[in-house]
């Protein structure tokens, strides 16, 4: 580990950034998925705190999805095993939200769905560490969002001990994504003008000391320490998958599902139960990385433009998920016509050349370079394909890709989920049924 991090390499700035920790905060615990940033830094911190703050408590929390390899499942059962005499142990199976690009007709689905035991992926763990639905949290809702579980068992940890800051540790690295890099570079309410700890609530915060190693990085740590680390990484090594695609997460969201047809080589008997659990398993195994759900070029049907094309499809979607897209595609349409995007020079120029109506509406903020806002006068695009860089353009063929994707967030157009249209989305499915049977 070589590269230089200002005068310390990364393995020295983590070393004074846990003793920041340790001195800042009374309790300290590590979110534990099972991959391999969060493995190496749960190994790091208690090589740290053996070595600095013996009589100091670590608590290990682990959000277990139920659909996962077999070889998870294992690497996560020896950490247990290793460490619940070192560290307070919480290993939560509850229902929760929890998102899938597989499908048409749901938006989520629900690891350890209580109404349906009988075709769990694997069976409960029987630890008695174990929080499920005999025994939850304080804090806990049925079926609560898995990024909102995540959240409140922070607030659970901190009454826990009563007293002092909390703080939760992420393996979340800077190098993973453009959204992550954003996200600590312009990080606003930093922990004492550190930008790798973000607050959570009073006195609950989370931290990400790894935020700025590199893939390489983490398995050269692992390799010099002698970690233990989940198999599942040999495997995907043997399968000759890049490092980027290496993910250890749930197998149905927008980033897994390209790769959700290794399970049927890796983990077949797991596969066969992945297909029964979720709809659109099997479909989006057999076809991720086709035209029908959009990765490729897809070809526009005879007759169509791509405005008829995307509202012929909503036609055939249920009523909430059709109204999921039509606001989504509203907001961009009326965002595109009254307050615009920053576009560089040359893409404003090569749409004036090709003939599109738009006109300039002041500087965008949210671009580095200040770029023109763009509006576009009179309709949107049909598409942009005559444009060499289509990314920020809008079209209807951006719109008939989400819908295509299974992308009920609209990420392919730009879009996030904000947290009130997550609470109005909870509140119908609690009050009309939502996408699957409520208990």
């Amino acid at each position: 580990m070589v590269r230089q991090y200002q005068e310390d390499n990364v393995y020295e700035a983590l070393q004074k950034r846990f003793h920041f920790l340790f001195e800042e905060f009374e309790n300290i615990y590590v979110s534990f998925s099972g991959g391999k940033d969060s493995g190496l830094l749960l190994n790091l911190l208690l090589d740290f705190k053996r070595a600095n703050y013996p009589d100091r408590q670590i608590g290990l929390f682990h959000q277990d999805f139920e659909a996962q390899y077999t070889v998870t499942t294992e690497y996560v059962e020896r950490t247990f095993r290793r460490l619940e005499k070192e560290v307070e142990p919480y290993w939560v199976c509850l229902p929760m939200a929890t998102r899938t690009a597989l499908s048409s007709y749901e938006m989520y689905w629900y690891p350890w769905d209580d109404t349906k035991k009988d075709i769990w992926v694997r069976p409960m763990p029987k630890y008695p560490y174990v929080i499920n639905m005999t025994n939850p949290f304080h804090h806990y809702r049925y079926r609560m969002p898995q990024e909102d579980l995540a959240k409140q068992f922070g607030r659970f940890y901190k009454e826990q001990h009563r007293k002092g800051k909390t703080v939760c540790l992420l393996g979340m690295r800077a190098e993973e994504s453009l959204q992550r890099y954003s996200g600590f570079l312009n990080k606003k309410y930093g922990y004492q003008g550190e930008c790798w700890i973000s607050k959570q609530f009073k006195d609950v915060w989370c931290a990400s000391p790894i935020y700025d190693w590199t893939n390489n990085d983490v398995w050269a740590a692992n390799y010099k320490f002698g970690y233990d680390y989940n198999g599942l990484y040999d495997l995907y090594y043997k399968a000759g998958l890049k490092p980027s695609q290496m993910r250890v997460a749930s197998p149905f969201n927008d980033y897994a599902k390209d790769s959700l047809n290794l399970y049927r080589i890796i983990d077949p008997e797991i596969w066969t139960k992945l297909v029964g659990r979720v709809q659109g398993a099997n479909f989006g195994a057999v076809y991720a990385r086709t035209k029908a759900l959009g990765y490729r070029n897809i070809t526009l049907p005879e007759g169509h433009t791509w405005e008829s094309y995307t509202k012929f499809l909503l036609d055939t979607l249920p009523v909430r998920l059709r109204n999921n897209y039509v606001k989504k595609f509203r907001t961009s349409i009326k965002f595109w016509h009254e307050t615009g995007g920053g576009l560089p020079e040359e893409t404003i120029e090569e749409l004036i050349d090709h003939g599109y109506h738009i006109q300039r509406n002041g500087v965008s903020n949210y671009t580095v370079n200040k770029n023109s806002r763009i509006i576009f006068v009179g309709k949107i695009p049909d598409d942009t394909d005559d444009i060499k860089s289509t990314k920020d353009i809008p079209s209807w063929k951006r719109m008939c890709y989400c819908i295509l994707k299974n992308d009920h967030i609209c990420r392919f157009m730009g879009f996030g989920l904000s947290r009130k249209e997550q609470e109005q989305i909870d509140i119908i499915r609690r009050k009309y049924g939502g996408f699957v049977n409520e208990r």
